[in-house]
């Protein structure tokens, strides 16, 4: 049977066009009127609201192709091509983001892991810092190593150095926070004259994603480590 409006042809019983919709004859006892939504429509739009799951998307996508051509192929018997279309794109949509969460997932520990090396050679770096400028500190000021960090840090404005702020680190490192670590600085015994003779300086880690190794030193220089514990005078030397 050709279309009398389009000249597509189609099946001797349809009863609408399947290219132009018009209608053929009257429907069969048999046919609804009111055609019935696709069910693989349905399932494709289901399945494609879950596009982030790969299996998801692929059937999505499968029950999208075969709804449609369901549909058209229906002649008028089958409707829910909107739900087949809207589940193919999200289908396509889910299969074409798997790439970039595979990335994500191998790129982001990568980072992570570059992130907290990087935060453990400035926290090694700033206890090498600050054990030169507590013996220049020392050797400047009567009272012997400082008796808080700040002590070490910049002068306020422009003034001159002094005991109170030596001006032997940046105010960043005289915080006792930079770059993922909290440095504690706490002075030792005194002598008779009260100069402090001893210190001892921990830096560890904000939280486990800032850093894993946790750092100690005092007036030997000697920088010591720990990986879970907060690091003291016992603990392996770092880079034995």
């Amino acid at each position: 049977m050709l279309c009398p409006k389009c000249g597509a042809p189609n099946d001797d019983n349809a009863w609408k066009c399947v290219q132009c919709q018009t209608i053929l004859q009257a429907a069969p006892p048999s046919q609804p009127l009111h055609p019935e939504t696709s069910g693989k429509a349905i399932a494709s739009l289901i399945l494609g609201f879950f596009f982030i799951l790969l299996p998801a998307s692929i059937l999505a996508v499968v029950f999208g192709h075969l709804s449609y051509s369901e549909i058209n192929r229906s002649a008028g018997r089958l409707k829910g091509r909107g739900m087949a279309i809207a589940g193919l794109i999200l289908g396509y949509f889910g299969m074409a983001l798997i790439p970039f969460l595979i990335i994500a997932a191998i790129a982001i520990p990568n980072l992570l892991r570059a992130r907290i090396a990087a935060n453990e050679a400035s926290a090694i770096a700033s206890l090498r810092t600050l054990n030169t400028a507590a013996i220049t500190y020392s050797a400047t000021y009567a009272k012997g190593f400082p008796l808080v960090l700040s002590e070490l840090g910049p002068p306020a404005g422009n003034g001159a150095p002094d005991a109170n702020a030596a001006g032997l680190i940046d105010e960043v490192l005289a915080s006792g926070t930079k770059y993922g670590y909290v440095f504690t600085y706490t002075p030792g015994e005194r002598d008779a004259d009260g100069r402090v003779k001893t210190y001892a300086i921990h830096a560890d880690p904000i939280t486990s994603s800032t850093g894993q190794n946790h750092f100690f030193t005092d007036q030997t220089c000697v920088i010591r480590k720990e990986r879970y514990d907060p690091a003291n005078e016992q603990s392996p030397i770092w880079g034995n």
